[in-house]
């Protein structure tokens, strides 16, 4: 994986926000220390190999659409129940207490909080794998005496790993990693039960970075752990709180832009804790990106357009992971699919599944909607974002995510939530899917806390494959799914451990 050479500061000015705006489209493009003995609570085969080091290296019509899908590196948000745009106040202007008469927070309306303790109990419902772990472990509190610092999207499914985090023994305090991701009564719920939150949909640059800002910086707690989304929170402590960033016991990251700059920091020789990479996990890319887009793009598309699919043209720049969820479930809806793609061998899986590759500026003139899941600047997002906002467009706010763009000639495109991610700001994904990569960053963050000193050097590292698979068998039992067991004989003649790993580190799934 090829690293950029300069590395991105954190700050509030232009690179900063360029950099989110990347991430927003490669997480789900359519357009989530004190040196301690190792608990034994959790244990894997060979519990004491280390994890493996990563080396990184419009339209024919006058109304089309364009829209960015990710996969949730993260996690996602629905409509809120009360819409930013409601309540013109900002919370940073209210005081609120909870029930508890706390006021260690910052959320949209404390007021919400039963509404969003239902949906974390809906949610629980389907994370059965994240709540089983939490009972298994949190007799033990692997995690007692960790200050955890959070920067992720703010949703129902968040909630429900946040206080696993908290049941394991942990101190957590959180901030939203999108303005348009949170969910305002989830975070209420949190606020409510005792969070440290501070986030908000809508939020202003400005807010954003005040949020962060005010979880790192308290009087009397200092923070040992970062669990981050986006790369925005391990950057604002690295270049604002140099001396907190030294004392971070370890850092787990999940997305693409993150883990760049985690080896850019590593490169530059800056990186001055371990970090875990979660985002090129085997259970982050094959069952979050794929699984998770492949549901979510649709219920997206169908609340804020309301189109009917059958028969339209449709584009999908990029076959990866998140490209095929998109383009799998827009072909069973009955949709002409095209592909871009600069990797011939992606180009090749789309061909062989039975789409047409084509160069955009092939077919842009007779699609119906346009859907990114690449990096913007090398596909059609990048004029959304960089030539749409100027003096002679007219933009006109149709529903919540929802703008027709207009030329002065009276063409128009719909555009959904600006550019950005799709299924976090217009509709929701799946639970299960969130529970795979929830819990594989509860593990991290377990590992890393309790590895004994000398474990991990001051360097970036991916999970094992025996840690993908351990997640993967916890949520096995929710299909009902039994798995065959190799003979003594099997396992001999196929060199393994009857354990696992099954595979090898260069195997590709």
């Amino acid at each position: 994986m090829s690293m950029p050479d300069a590395m991105p500061l954190p700050g509030v000015g232009e690179e900063l926000k360029q950099a989110k705006e990347i991430e927003d489209a490669e997480k789900y493009s359519f357009m989530a220390t004190v040196t301690k003995a190792p608990k034994k609570q959790i244990q894997f085969a060979d519990d004491m190999q280390e994890f493996t080091k990563f080396p990184t290296k419009t339209g024919r019509r006058s109304l089309s659409r364009s829209i960015s899908q990710s996969s949730t590196d993260s996690y996602s948000s629905a409509a809120s129940y009360t819409d930013s745009s409601d309540d013109e106040v900002s919370p940073r202007e209210k005081q609120q207490t909870n029930s508890k008469g706390s006021s260690n927070f910052c959320v949209k309306n404390i007021k919400q909080a039963e509404f969003g303790r239902r949906e974390i109990e809906i949610a629980e419902q389907d994370m059965s794998a994240l709540i089983s772990l939490r009972k298994r472990a949190q007799g033990e509190k692997p995690l007692a005496g960790a200050k955890i610092v959070g920067c992720t999207h703010i949703t129902a499914q968040t909630a429900v790993l946040i206080e696993t985090l908290c049941a394991l023994g942990a101190q957590c305090r959180w901030s939203a990693c999108n303005i348009y991701s949170t969910q305002n009564e989830v975070a209420a719920a949190l606020a409510e039960a005792g969070v440290a939150v501070f986030a908000w949909k809508g939020e202003s640059e400005d807010d954003f970075w005040w949020c962060i800002d005010r979880c790192v910086n308290m009087d009397g707690w200092q923070a040992n752990m970062i669990l981050d989304d986006g790369g925005d929170l391990t950057h604002w402590v690295y270049k604002k709180y140099p001396n907190v960033f030294k004392k971070i016991r370890g850092i787990v990251e999940e997305s693409v832009t993150g883990v760049h700059r985690l080896y850019q920091l590593s490169k530059a020789g800056k990186l001055c804790v371990p970090a875990m990479n979660v985002n090129d996990s085997v259970t982050k890319q094959k069952f979050d990106n794929l699984y998770c887009c492949r549901e979510s793009i649709l219920d997206g598309l169908k609340r804020t357009t309301d189109v009917m699919f059958g028969g339209k043209q449709v584009v999908v720049c990029g076959y990866g992971e998140v490209g095929k969820g998109c383009c799998a479930a827009l072909k069973a809806l009955g949709a002409i699919v095209y592909i871009t793609e600069i990797d011939p061998i992606c180009a090749l899986q789309a061909c062989m599944d039975g789409f047409r590759v084509v160069k955009l500026n092939e077919v842009i003139r007779q699609v119906d909607v346009v859907i990114t899941c690449t990096e913007p600047r090398s596909t059609v997002l990048s004029s959304f974002q960089t030539s749409l906002r100027t003096p002679e467009l007219t933009w006109e706010r149709v529903r919540s995510q929802v703008d027709h763009v207009i030329w002065p000639d009276g063409k128009r495109v719909v555009l959904l939530a600006e550019g950005r991610l799709l299924n976090l700001s217009c509709s929701t994904v799946p639970t299960f899917v969130l529970s795979i990569t929830a819990t594989t960053q509860a593990l991290a963050l377990i590992e890393l806390y309790n590895a004994p000193e000398g474990r991990y050097k001051q360097d970036v590292y991916l999970l094992p494959k025996k840690m993908d698979e351990y997640v993967a068998s916890l949520h096995l039992p929710s299909f009902d799914a039994h798995l065959t067991e190799l003979t003594d004989d099997q396992a001999k003649y196929l060199g393994l451990n009857k354990n696992g790993p099954f595979k090898p580190n260069y195997y590709r799934y």
